[in-house]
């Protein structure tokens, strides 16, 4: 996992073991943690400061403390370069 910058937007990219690629929006919901700064495990990333998790694919909250999504991205890999469009819709983050 690593932490992008595309079109002025920080997004948390990962690559999971089954080879998918996936990008979320790189903020906790719960309370504003660096979602890059965690860890990837089985798809779900973990937020460092209070475990939160996030699946990295839709976004989904899969652990508390958070209770709030946070926006996925599509991901494609083309001749060797990662790819994610943030040109899709998106909506406004709910912290907290």
């Amino acid at each position: 996992m690593k932490v992008v910058d595309a079109n002025g937007k920080s997004l948390c990219l990962g690559h999971c073991d089954d080879g998918t690629w996936g990008a979320i929006d790189n903020v906790c919901t719960h309370d504003g943690g660096v979602l890059g700064e965690g860890e990837l495990e089985d798809c779900l990333v973990e937020c460092p400061r209070h475990g939160a998790r996030f699946d990295l694919l839709t976004g989904e909250v899969k652990a508390l403390p958070a209770v709030f999504p946070v926006n996925a991205y599509p991901v494609r890999v083309v001749n060797g370069e990662v790819q994610v469009d943030v040109g899709v819709a998106t909506r406004e983050l709910e912290i907290g």
